[in-house]
């Protein structure tokens, strides 16, 4: 068959649109992945699996750049077995690595763990290389027009990126394969009618009906699942209840929203022991499991009748109705709805409910089930729903509130078969808490209720921080110790209350005795004395834990010092003993130590009490608002040989893992074709390093900022799942309009260049430090208005970055530097998965705006490097035109 096609020199529509739409079936395919390991396992592998996978794009430039010549010679033939292996491989690929038996709890007890991950990078691994090798053979055969190609893979991610996102409506997360499977085949069909290849078509649409039959019904006939969910995820106990019945389902962006009913759902968030004891009867089925993406349960409750209402007395979000009747109460997110429903069985006038996922409310809207169930509590008079985060609401809200509930919304616990994830939680930040202090009424009281399951503590500690440092930015920096009142319970919840003009003395007594009649734990209230001189102990006992360098003689005996042996009664130095009475309480460390954090956060000498905690306790702020990455970075080191003890930081160890293995494979790749063709092709180009670094920090600066602006705009948009769409296709698309205009100034690149570099610097300075504020004022408005304000902003930067890359290989194309062309694509594409396991470690060890920051000096650095990419081959110095390809 005679190719016709010239991809140098005006090729057909067709061919532009090809390109897009496979382009952005590998988006959507990244996607896809990330949904799977979200729902069924842990999002964070998926993330490591994608990142890993992504390095295909770097094997393949490596490859390519030492066999150009046989690429070449066959690009037809590459890229038509490339286009046909695409899509079967995606279908196939993903069924088989559901099969892999991966669990990550297990990662380190069990060896066969690690293998495990290996089959699912290697499997997703495959799909990647085919994609990346279709893309790589058009590059090479169209370098002279690359700005032109570059922009339809640019605007085609982008845009398919957002389809996907629609797609989630449609389809499930086991079937959400669908979508890069139909962009691929229009995007391998375009192609071949390009090239005016029937039997190619012919041969596409065959394999595409025959990946699709695969996948549908291939599962039924072998009897294995399209999507298996770990057993250890939330959802998986619920569907092995023998009564269990799932009663509510939708899938959307917002997540995949199951909800069950069973009989041995008993959801009751820091209830009481005492309940059992003093209630005459016990509510019966008094709660469904609301499942998100597999993750739960969140208990939603039923309307109780009068009878039973006495219930809620014995949950943690009850104390600060002790002191208000009749209050009008602000519920800061609504979850399942539990909070709510609290405060209108204990006596609120009126109750505004906020909830930033539409999905959520359209369930508790609209489902026949849930509204009977819960006496269509979204609809009750006295209830008021904004439909947004309510941090956002009270910012900028006139009204004033006598309650303000925040009670276990995205709060940190177990909840995930991993640990911790490094998601942003908001609500819980420095600025959020200032907001709802200042959103009540002069006698007004916050409460915030979060999960304390953790030993040793953590999350309770950098919510006590963070409180504390919020209730000093409010009140001007005066005393603030008769303001709190806080109780927790043992690996169960712990709640803070704050009260805009302070406790009185009366209050503490009623407070109290509702903490003593619940058996809670008093861990502050003013007045509150506390024994400090436990605090070294505890704190060597806690580091001790982990870092611990010696052992007994006899692991059977004691210990020959024991950390807290104390006097035998009688000794000297032993304390008197009191012949009447109860014996005192036993000592929990936990609890001791959050009355001693209490106790130096109001009195003064906290900072000095983190310094020596074997845990980072730093305060939640909009730059830093992770309850996650615990483990201090001088630490990580000491923790890699008992990573058993810290499971639940799996997540922020396995972003260094990442960063450390991707580090690994791109250097790899990179240097590979360096070495392999060092004398025949590499010897005679100029510029070397000086290229290699400037498309280094192309990699590494556009993919940082990328992925750092998807946590800014969570302020705003409240999802990640829908800003890391709405971000990717306005950087994609807007870039790729950059790089289709570039090319009108290739000629004068040499002076237009550095104007480029510098405003892209100073644009995301700016943003850095300033784009919080607008994106706080832009999550209060209609979604989709947000949608495009959001676009507004990025698009500026997003223009700009879309210059530097396609000028840069256009103008190595040009110069006749074909094996360079190929190997700076590769180093682009391995350095882009080095700065996505980058951002997080930098977010949660420095904040988002040094996120931000270290992508605009990359586009700094790769001012002067630039310079290095237009020196001209030796023989075109000298005059003598291009030389042959090597």
């Amino acid at each position: 068959m005679s190719i016709t096609v010239d991809l140098d020199h005006r090729p057909p529509l067709s061919f532009y649109l090809s390109v897009g739409l496979v382009a952005g079936s590998i988006i959507a395919l990244q996607i896809g992945i990330m949904r799977v390991f979200s729902v069924g396992s842990w999002a964070h592998f998926g993330s490591l699996v994608v990142s890993l996978a992504m390095f295909g794009f770097g094997l393949t430039s490596a490859v390519m750049c030492v066999g150009k010549g046989w690429f070449e010679r066959h690009w037809v033939g590459s890229v038509k077995g490339a286009l046909l292996a695409f899509g079967p491989l995606m279908v196939v690929c993903n069924l088989a690595a559901q099969q892999v038996p991966f669990n990550a709890i297990f990662l380190i007890s069990d060896p066969m763990q690690k293998w495990r991950l290996f089959a699912n990078f290697v499997l997703y691994f495959l799909p990647f290389l085919a994609g990346a090798l279709y893309l790589g053979v058009i590059f090479l055969k169209a370098q002279k027009t690359f700005s032109r190609v570059y922009f339809a893979d640019l605007v085609g991610s982008g845009l398919c990126g957002l389809t996907v996102l629609l797609a989630m409506y449609v389809w499930r997360p086991d079937d959400l394969i669908m979508a890069p499977l139909i962009l691929w085949l229009a995007g391998g069909v375009l192609w071949f009618v390009a090239l005016g290849d029937r039997r190619g078509t012919l041969a596409i649409v065959v394999v595409a009906i025959l990946s699709a039959a695969v996948h549908h019904f291939a599962p039924q006939v072998l009897g294995i699942p399209k999507l298996a969910v770990s057993d250890y995820k939330g959802v998986s106990y619920a569907r092995k209840f023998p009564d269990a019945a799932r009663v509510y389902e939708r899938a959307s962006p917002f997540g995949y929203i199951e909800v069950y009913s069973s009989s041995y759902l008993h959801f009751a968030p820091g209830q009481s022991d005492n309940a059992a004891f003093n209630l005459k009867k016990m509510p019966s089925n008094a709660y469904l499991g609301l499942y998100i993406d597999s993750e739960g349960p969140a208990g939603i409750i039923k309307d109780l009748p009068a009878d039973q209402t006495a219930y809620f007395r014995f949950l943690p979000m009850y104390y600060p109705y002790l002191l208000k009747k009749d209050p009008k109460t602000f519920v800061v997110q609504f979850g399942g709805g539990i909070s709510t429903a609290v405060a209108l069985k204990s006596g609120s006038s009126q109750v505004t409910v906020a909830e930033g996922n539409p999905a959520l409310l359209t369930a508790f809207r609209e489902d026949k089930h849930l509204r009977d169930f819960t006496g269509d509590i979204l609809n009750n008079p006295k209830v008021n729903v904004i439909d947004y985060d309510g941090r956002l609401y009270v910012a900028h809200t006139k009204n004033r509130y006598d309650v303000i509930d925040l009670s276990l919304a995205d709060s940190a616990g177990l909840s995930s078969p991993g640990g911790f994830s490094i998601v942003e939680k908001y609500s819980y930040s420095r600025e959020a808490m200032s907001a709802y202090m200042r959103a009540l009424t002069p006698g007004g009281v916050l409460s915030v209720t979060l999960w304390n399951k953790e030993e040793p503590p953590k999350s309770v500690l950098k919510l006590y921080a963070t409180m504390v440092a919020a209730a000093r930015d409010v009140d001007g920096g005066k005393d603030i110790a008769q303001k709190f009142y806080v109780v927790s319970s043992y690996l169960s919840t712990a709640t803070v209350l704050y009260k805009r003009d302070g406790f009185t003395a009366a209050e503490i007594e009623l407070l109290n005795a509702h903490t003593k009649a619940m058996s809670f734990d008093e861990i502050y209230y003013p007045g509150f004395k506390v024994d400090t001189s436990d605090l070294k102990q505890i704190l060597s006992d806690y580091r001790d834990q982990f870092f611990f360098a010696g052992e007994p003689s006899d692991p059977t005996a004691p210990s020959e010092k024991e950390p807290n042996d104390k006097p035998p009664p009688g000794a000297p130095g032993a304390a008197e003993v009191k012949s009447d009475g109860p014996p005192p309480a036993p000592i929990v460390p936990a609890t001791m130590l959050g009355r001693l954090a209490w106790h130096y956060l109001i009195e003064g000498g906290w900072q000095k009490v983190a310094d020596q905690y074997v845990f980072d306790t730093r305060i939640l702020t909009n730059h830093q608002p992770y309850f996650a990455a615990y483990i201090k970075v001088p630490d990580l080191l000491k923790f890699t040989d008992r990573l058993e003890l810290v499971q639940d930081e799996w997540g922020y160890l396995l972003l260094w893992a990442t960063l450390g293995i991707a580090t690994v494979f791109a250097l790899t790749l990179v240097l590979f074709p360096v070495i392999f063709g060092w004398r025949t092709i590499f010897s005679r180009y100029p510029g070397k390093a000086g290229t290699m670094i400037y498309f280094l920090c192309l990699g590494l600066g556009y993919i940082i900022v990328e992925v750092g602006m998807i946590s800014h705009f969570i302020l705003a948009l409240s999802n990640a799942t829908v800003s890391a769409s709405v971000l990717i296709t306005g950087m994609l698309v807007f870039s790729g309009i950059g790089s289709f205009f570039s090319e009108r100034f290739l000629d004068r690149s040499r002076t237009f260049m550095p104007k480029v570099f510098l405003a892209i610097f100073a644009i995301l300075v700016t943003y850095a430090f300033t784009i919080d504020y607008a994106l706080d004022w832009i999550g209060t408005l209609p979604y989709a208005l947000r949608i495009l304000l959001c676009l507004l902003i990025i698009f500026p930067p997003a223009f700009l970055m879309g210059f530097p890359m396609p000028t840069a290989m256009t103008t190595l194309g040009r110069l006749g530097k074909d094996h360079m062309f190929l190997w700076a694509w590769g180093i682009n594409g391995c350095f882009s998965v080095i700065g996505a396991a980058l951002v997080p470690i930098v977010a949660t060890s420095f904040g988002l705006p040094a996120v931000v920051l270290v992508g605009a000096f990359a586009y700094l650095i790769a001012w002067p490097t630039f310079f290095s990419v237009l020196m001209p081959l030796q023989s075109q110095a000298t005059g003598a035109g291009r030389p042959a390809a090597a």
